[in-house]
């Protein structure tokens, strides 16, 4: 007996918040999508969820910067229009220094952001533990970024798995034919036949079946977080606290999300004794009060990363190939943009201006 067909305008390879949303907005626009899973939890299960373009940016990233505040402007009605109850917050941000050296960093940083026509309020040590009263009292310096969102990743995900058609297996390769894909082969030996085919399986698009030529090239970065709960409720701190080395990003229900190393070390998902410490001792002394929260989880997950840390979005080296895959830190972040990007390629638009870095164009050539 030949192994099953399925047909679709569409196949999504990936049941993340990037997968997943493209598939929304392109199943919004007519097109018949079928996303791809294997039900294994990728990067987003490990995700806090922030949605702060101004408080990431860094210098060097301003392409990066663009599709962030872009993306963190649609969140609001993204979310209206999904419906459900994703989890998002309107909290805020602090950026704090712990000592002499990172407040020298961070002036220079409002001084960038500034540049940049971002608004930010630098705060002295007493104005910071006004708005936070939790900070430890050595602290030196803030920065306050109001309009930072949060969301939770888990739930968001959860919403949108309700919106979306889900073929539960494991894509193996992209089926082509000439210099055109046709569909996707899934470890079953079931085909999901397909006009166009999104790649969007984060890290584990480098392990997917395709052409040497056609490749992107994606590495994972190892991050660990732990997520805590404070018996006594919510309150410890209302605003997301970052850190030079670790972010606390407060659920609204008395749970917090401690996170997150960057470690390349390729596939290896190991939660490790050192990066809990690591985790623990940077926000303690930012939080004192994250002692005496309870561990409710310690998990580890791997970030897709380009080497040139942007995402990669747009059409690929063979007829309807379009890639969403490699967003690194900023994942949950830029979930409506790619979505709706995407949804425009395969709609037959073409990458707008601001969002040419983007294009996997550019790694014409690079080994994968």
């Amino acid at each position: 007996m030949a192994p099953a067909q399925d047909s679709s305008d569409v196949a999504v390879i990936g049941g993340g918040p990037i997968g997943l949303a493209c598939a929304w907005r392109a199943a919004r626009r007519g097109l018949r999508v079928t996303v791809i899973d294997d039900g294994e939890p990728g990067a987003w299960n490990v995700a806090a969820g922030m949605l702060a373009p101004v408080a990431e940016a860094e210098f060097g990233e301003r392409e990066l910067l663009e599709l962030g505040l872009r993306s963190a402007a649609m969140y609001e009605d993204f979310c209206a229009e999904l419906g459900g109850d994703p989890g998002l917050r309107a909290t805020g941000t602090l950026v704090v220094a712990r000592d002499a050296d990172e407040a020298a960093a961070l002036d220079r940083l409002i001084a960038f952001r500034e540049t940049l026509g971002l608004a930010v309020e630098r705060l002295r040590p007493s104005q910071a533990r006004r708005a936070e009263p939790a900070l430890a009292p050595t602290v030196r310096l803030a920065l306050d970024v109001a309009g930072d969102h949060s969301i939770d990743p888990r739930r968001l995900v959860a919403v949108l798995r309700e919106a979306v058609d889900v073929r539960r297996g494991r894509a193996t390769a992209l089926r082509t034919e000439d210099d055109r894909v046709t569909g996707v082969e899934l470890d079953d030996g079931a085909c999901v036949a397909a006009g166009a085919v999104v790649v969007a399986g984060g890290v584990h698009t480098a392990r997917l079946g395709m052409p040497e030529a056609a490749r992107v090239p994606v590495r994972p970065v190892k991050g660990q977080v732990l997520r805590l709960r404070d018996p006594r409720g919510a309150g410890l701190v209302t605003r997301v606290i970052r850190g030079e080395q670790a972010y606390l990003v407060p659920r609204g229900d008395g749970r917090y999300v401690l996170g997150a190393t960057m470690e390349e070390r390729g596939w290896d998902t190991a939660a490790t004794a050192g990066g809990v410490y690591e985790l623990i001792r940077d926000m303690s002394e930012l939080v004192p009060g994250v002692l005496e929260l309870e561990i409710e989880e310690l998990v580890a997950g791997l970030r897709p990363a380009t080497p040139d840390n942007l995402p990669a979005i747009g059409r690929g080296a063979l007829e309807g190939l379009i890639w969403a895959t490699g967003h690194h830190r900023n994942g949950i972040l830029l979930t409506p943009v790619t979505a709706e990007l995407v949804a425009g390629l395969l709609t037959g638009e073409e990458l707008p201006e601001w969002a040419r870095p983007a294009d996997p164009a550019r790694f014409a050539g690079v080994p994968a």
